[in-house]
Formats: structure tokens, sequence, C-alpha cells
């Protein structure tokens, strides 16, 4: 057979959009059957690089960050809510939510790598940001997620001290910001072409179809 197609997703765990990306593109990769071809890589990008530990009411945050209203925000998250239903994946969004770093989420999604286990323990991590109101930064939540998963948990947890490990994520999102990535989801098909935002279904048809014919 020939060589998969190589799309990489860079994204955050905690941003909707790349959620809702993913589903449309996965939905279109399953439409057309051909799961088999496609080789999906996440790669880091952190939204909120910058946030403090304990995190940030995400109302107070996306006010700051982008200005906007309460009005707003509400009606973009019953927009975000209802695209997520028709994928399947709940938005569950709380007066009380709070953004979360994200830094060591990253670690283990490198992690998860080596054992095909990406696609699987990002998503298991933006349902229970998104979906279960949990904290994912927090490390027992991060332990349960890589259980959840079928992980080595005290392995993949020793990663997050290790200062390689830490430098390999701070390189990757460099290579992508400095490739002129600086909105999520980007994503890139065979390493020639990228689209940004969470495009329709048919877009993603369209593109796989394209490379296919390459």
């Amino acid at each position: 057979m020939a060589d998969k197609i190589k799309i990489d997703i860079v994204s955050d765990v905690v941003c909707p959009w790349c959620t809702i990306g993913y589903k449309r593109l996965d939905k279109a990769i399953s439409e057309m059957g051909i799961q088999d071809q496609v080789e999906i890589e996440w790669q880091p990008f952190e939204l909120n690089p910058h946030m403090p530990k304990e995190g940030q009411n995400v109302q107070e945050h996306i006010t700051e960050k982008y200005g906007s209203s309460l009005e707003e925000q509400k009606r973009s998250q019953e927009y975000m809510a209802e695209a997520g239903a028709e994928l399947g994946f709940t938005f569950d969004y709380f007066d009380e939510m709070r953004m979360a770093n994200t830094f060591e989420a990253h670690i283990l999604l490198e992690y998860a790598k080596a054992f095909g286990k990406q696609t699987e323990l990002k998503m298991r991590l933006t349902t229970a940001f998104f979906s279960e109101r949990k904290d994912v930064s927090d490390r027992a939540i991060l332990k349960q997620a890589l259980l959840d998963v079928g992980l080595n948990a005290e392995e993949a947890l020793a990663n997050l001290d290790n200062d390689e490990s830490r430098y390999e994520i701070r390189s990757k999102e460099d290579y992508w910001k400095n490739l002129g990535v600086n909105s999520v989801p980007t994503i890139v098909f065979i390493r020639k072409s990228a689209v940004t935002g969470a495009q329709p279904v048919d877009v993603f048809k369209r593109i796989l179809t394209e490379v296919l014919e390459q």
C-alpha cells in the first residue's frame, strides 16, 4: 500500500474548535472509508501558556483576552454546544468553569504517541474538560485519563518532571509557531497544505480527495 496520508493537528486540549474540527475531519474520513489510509499526529499548542496553576474563570478569561461580553460568550457557547451535539460531543459550559494550564497534558500526549494512543488520550482529556467539568492540569485527573485509555500512568507521569520531556514540548511548540501557526486548530496535510479552524465535513472531504489524487 502507498504511504499513509499524514495529518498533523496543531491544537490545544481546552480548545473547543479543535474538538469540533477533529470530529468533522474524523467524520469525513469515516464517510470516505479511508481510515486505514490516514495517520493523525497531534502537535502541541498552548492557547494560554502563562495560565497559572489555579487557572482562571473562563468568563473572566475570555473577557480579558478577547473583549467578549457575557452575552456574546453565551451565544458562542450555545453555538459550540449545538455543533458538538451534531457530532456526538457534549460541551457543558457553566459559570464557574475555569481555564486550565495544559502544558503537562501536552507532555502526556507526546508520551501516548509511542503507544498509538494519542488520539484516544486527546479525546479523553478534552472530554474530561468540556463534558465532565474536570481540571486537566490536575495530576490526579491526568493519571485517571491515562488509566482510562490503558496507558502506564506511573511511567507517563514521570515525564512531567523530566527536563528532556518538557524541552521537547517547548521545541515542538516553537517549531509550529515559527512556521506561522498562531491559531488552532491548524490541520496540516502531508506537511504541504494547511487549513485553520473547524472546517465543514465537505471541505475536509474535498481536501482529502485532492491529497489522495496526488
